[in-house]
């Protein structure tokens, strides 16, 4: 996949780990730092990491390495996480409600602002801070405010019909916590965040490297 801009998702999908990489260095004083010295923590070589960083400019000095707080405030607008994206969560269960306890999303540039479910007997119910709406409501709420992150905390028989509620409704991109891939159209944006498939990747190298 390529982006609009020309630049391969596979790039683009580095570019945050870069950005957590570098304000882990600047919390602990890292004031410069080399493609080298990134390269060794994420284990990629110094030339993928120049070369990613080229598709969008020339950010180092030869010799000198990168300087982290620039390059942070560079990823963070490349990213277009120099500002707070207000986003929505369906489902109130116990996922949502740590979801919505997250503190991780407010200070990197996400805000949820309205939480959603379909069991009467949590909706009017105060979570975190917020309603919980009903989520019938939601479609009205979406296109009222223009938000256009959701995130589907729902059990897997319904999340694609609430991913197919919110498209409809305007919402542009997708993080879905539920086991399913998705069927939605090819201009919306979907992450899937599933442990059992990161636990089985790596059950996969503990018997093959006889550890048991």
């Amino acid at each position: 996949m390529t982006a609009r801009s020309g630049v391969p998702d596979i790039v683009v999908s580095r570019l945050p780990l870069y950005l957590r990489t570098l304000k882990q260095l600047q919390r602990v004083g890292v004031q410069l730092v080399s493609s080298k010295q990134l390269g060794d923590i994420l284990s990629l070589t110094p030339a993928q990491i120049r070369k990613d960083l080229n598709w969008f400019g020339e950010f180092g000095r030869q010799g000198k390495g990168y300087d982290v707080s620039y390059l942070i405030a560079q990823l963070e607008r490349i990213l277009h996480v120099d500002r707070v994206w207000d986003m929505i969560v369906v489902g109130a269960g116990a996922l949502g409600l740590a979801l919505i306890h997250y503190p991780e999303f407010e200070t990197n540039g996400f805000r949820i602002v309205a939480l959603y479910d379909n069991d009467p007997a949590k909706i009017g119910q105060q979570l975190g801070g917020l309603e919980v709406r009903d989520v019938r409501l939601m479609p009205e709420d979406v296109q009222r405010h223009g938000w256009r992150i959701g995130v589907i905390a729902v059990p897997e028989g319904a999340a694609q019909a609430v991913a197919d509620q919110m498209v409809k409704a305007g919402i542009r991109a997708l993080l879905c916590y539920a086991p399913v891939i998705l069927a939605l159209p090819p201009h919306i944006q979907v992450q899937y965040i599933d442990p059992i498939v990161h636990l089985q990747h790596m059950t996969y190298y503990l018997l093959e490297n006889n550890v048991d």
